[in-house]
C-alpha cells in the first residue's frame, strides 16, 4: 500500500445496505482515481445507536488488512467495474 491513499466509510450507508444488511461494513476506494469499489463485510452485527454512527468501531488497522485481503482476491482499485465484495466473516 506504499504511496497509495485510499479513502474508506464506516457503517451502514447507502452503498453497504445494498450488499449487506443488518452487518458492520466498510466501502473503500482509491483516493487518487476511483475506480473499483471495494465493499467489505465484517461479518459483526450492526449495532446502530439512536444516531447513525456505529456502536462497533472499525479501526485502520482493519481496513489495511481488508484491503490486503481484497488485493490477494483479485481486486483492482483503479479499473473500472462493479463493487468487489470481500466477506471477512468467511475468512475467520
Amino acid at each position: 500500500m506504499t504511496g497509495v491513499e485510499y479513502r474508506w466509510r464506516v457503517g451502514r450507508n447507502r452503498r453497504c445496505c445494498e450488499y449487506h444488511l443488518g452487518t458492520l461494513g466498510y466501502v473503500v476506494e482509491d483516493a487518487a482515481r476511483p475506480g473499483t469499489t471495494l465493499v467489505v463485510e465484517t461479518g459483526r452485527p450492526a449495532v446502530m445507536e439512536p444516531d447513525p454512527v456505529p456502536a462497533e468501531l472499525v479501526l485502520p488497522r482493519e481496513v489495511a488488512a481488508g484491503i490486503r485481503a481484497a488485493w490477494s482476491s483479485g481486486w483492482t482499485p483503479r479499473c473500472d467495474g462493479s463493487p468487489f465484495e470481500l466477506r471477512l466473516s468467511a475468512a475467520g
